[in-house]
This record gives structure tokens, C-alpha cells and sequence, in this order.
């Protein structure tokens, strides 16, 4: 079995907030293969599922972000989990808007909800970080994460998102790198093949200028 979080502060008030891409990105999975209805428990939502062969537990904890592990630690002790079942999906400074990379334990790099999920279950659980890029300077952070994404995001957010579900029952198996692939294919979709070239036409054979000597001439330049 597998727990995936989704980071987020609860409301319709931060819905569409950079801060909320991992809310998001659950919600997509959840509608994209078929779970259950979202229900209260553990502190947050829950709905259940299956990816593949695996049983997946989807939780979008409402404790608001700065307490994300309490939720996730009641969740994980519930179904005698580990770090080790445990997937979250969150925003990421660092990385460029519409990229997405998975990672195995490490830091928090300051971001709230991690900072609360180590404090609760340690730092080994994987992460599926999604890029919302960085604005430059480090006091508009706050500010930048709890703005709603702009209409121009709307397009590479949908494609992202897509990818993540795509992918989703090979991140639930553990194949970080086809759910990396199936991810690509959404965000960088493979050209089209060029059609081969035409084949050139054969030059067509050059027309020889018409003889204008006179029948006398002809035979004089045939014997000199």
C-alpha cells in the first residue's frame, strides 16, 4: 500500500494558489482513475484507490501547510506504515515552472510543509517536487506562493497535471523514471516525424539545336 499527500492550505480562499499545486495534483489522480469520494479523516481528506496493483490512500491535509505532519504522522501510524510508503507532492521554488522531479529523502530546503512532515516521520519519504519557479527575491516568497497562478500558467499547469496522473501507477509501483517519461510526454510532446523528401524528377534530356548548315556544308565539314 501506498499513502500520496498532497501539500495545500485548505479553502476556497488558497484554491488556486502556487502553494496549492500539490492539492491539485492529487485531485487529478483521483479523478483520473476512478477513487472514492473525498471523506474527513485523519485530519484532512482522504479517498481511496487503486493505481496498477497497488492500493493508494490519497490525503490533503487540512491542519493548513505549517502542520501538514500532523496529518500525515496519523495517517502513516493508522495503516502501520513507513516513510517508506509515503509519497508527497509539493511546490517547488527552485525548480522552472512546468518541471517536475521525484526525489528520496533530504531536506526541506525551508518549505513549511516539509519541514512539519520531517518533524513528524523523519526525512526519508519520497517527494515528488513540482516546479512553480522562484520571483527573485527571497522576502516576496511568502507573498509569491500564496498568489494564485496567472491565466498564461493555466495551459503548462494542465499539461503538468495530466503527466502526473499518466504516470501515476508507475510512481505507486515504484518506476520513478517511467512516471518521469509519461510526465515528458505531456509537458515536451515528441515532434511529429518529417514526411520523407520527394524523390527529384530525372533531368529530361536537353533539346539538340537544329542543324541550319546547308546539305553543302555538311558534307565539307564531314571531310575536313
Amino acid at each position: 500500500m501506498q499513502i500520496f499527500v498532497g501539500l495545500g492550505n485548505p479553502g476556497a480562499k488558497y484554491a488556486n494558489n502556487r502553494h496549492n499545486i500539490g492539492f491539485m495534483a492529487l485531485d487529478r489522480i483521483a479523478e483520473d482513475h476512478g477513487f472514492a469520494p473525498w471523506r474527513s479523516k485523519f485530519q484532512g481528506k482522504v479517498s481511496e484507490g487503486r493505481l496498477g496493483s497497488e492500493k493508494v490512500i490519497l490525503i490533503k491535509p487540512e491542519t493548513f501547510m505549517n502542520l501538514s505532519g500532523q496529518s500525515v504522522g496519523e495517517a502513516m501510524r493508522f495503516y502501520k506504515a513507513t516513510p517508506d510508503d509515503i509519497t508527497v507532492f509539493h511546490d517547488e521554488l527552485d525548480l522552472a515552472p512546468g518541471k517536475c522531479r521525484v526525489k528520496q529523502g533530504g531536506g526541506h530546503a525551508g518549505h513549511n510543509g516539509l519541514r512539519s512532515i520531517h518533524q513528524h516521520i523523519g526525512e526519508t519519504y519520497a517527494r515528488v517536487r513540482i516546479g512553480i519557479g522562484h520571483p527573485g527575491r527571497k522576502e516576496a516568497v511568502a507573498g509569491y506562493v500564496l498568489h494564485d497562478f496567472s491565466k498564461a500558467d493555466e495551459v503548462w499547469i494542465d499539461d503538468l497535471l495530466r503527466g502526473i496522473s499518466d504516470g501515476a501507477k508507475d510512481l505507486a509501483s515504484g518506476d520513478s523514471g517511467r512516471f518521469m517519461n509519461a510526465v515528458a510526454l505531456r509537458v515536451v510532446p515528441p515532434r511529429p516525424s518529417k514526411p520523407a523528401p520527394k524523390a527529384a524528377k530525372p533531368a529530361e534530356p536537353a533539346t539538340p539545336e537544329p542543324d541550319t548548315r546547308s546539305p553543302m556544308q555538311r558534307l565539307m565539314d564531314k571531310f575536313s
